[in-house]
């Protein structure tokens, strides 16, 4: 069983939506939110490794002129 947001299957079964196709729906939405989440923690991650790098090379330069 494939995951489903269950208030947009509801939302469109509702508007006149077929339920097969309102199931195909929700879980094609569901799908994208959980490659969404991944970006976000994968784009988390850079960021903390952008500014771990700006650091040292602060830390560098400041080194290397006093």
């Amino acid at each position: 069983m494939s995951l489903m947001m269950g208030s947009l299957y509801n939302a469109l079964v509702q508007a006149g939506v077929g339920q097969d196709e309102a199931a195909k729906a929700a879980e094609e939405v569901a799908s994208y939110e959980n490659r969404i989440a991944k970006i976000e923690v994968d784009l988390a991650v850079l960021k903390w490794m952008v500014g771990f790098n700006i650091a040292t090379t602060v830390t560098i330069l400041v080194r290397s002129f006093f």
